[in-house]
């Protein structure tokens, strides 16, 4: 199977992620928080669609997991940091370890990942 990936623009892809994401793509999903919890299914959807990399840095007890594109580090779900409820403090610097879909697929069900990327490609309208 060839992966053609879609165009990245990623303004477009933040307002539509925030409109996707919800408690059906992360249990830790809240209306204050809606990027809490959704960084492994966010980066697999993303690479999926768009292309490149995930990549990975160390938080407290978890990976987060990211994206880069065309040389770019995009941290989509960066707002959990700093939303309300947010459970972890932002990097101080990212480690941007290569990582893998399998890796960041690995404590997802496969419901939240097809959940997310059917709620995203409605909502960037392809």
């Amino acid at each position: 199977m060839t992966k053609t990936a879609m165009h990245f623009d990623e303004n477009q892809v933040r307002d539509a992620l925030v409109k996707a994401w919800s408690l059906e793509t992360a249990v830790q999903w809240t209306e204050e928080n809606p990027a809490s919890g959704q960084c492994n299914v966010t980066a697999a959807v993303i690479f999926d669609l768009f292309g490149g990399e995930i990549l990975r840095t160390r938080l407290p007890e978890v990976w987060h997991y990211y994206n880069r594109i065309d040389g770019a580090r995009y941290d989509l779900t960066d707002s959990q940091f700093t939303a309300p409820g947010a459970r972890f403090d932002a990097p101080e610097s990212y480690d941007d370890e290569a990582s893998s879909r399998e890796a960041a697929m690995r404590t997802i069900p496969q419901r939240e990942y097809d959940t997310l990327k059917g709620a995203l490609l409605k909502h960037l309208a392809v």
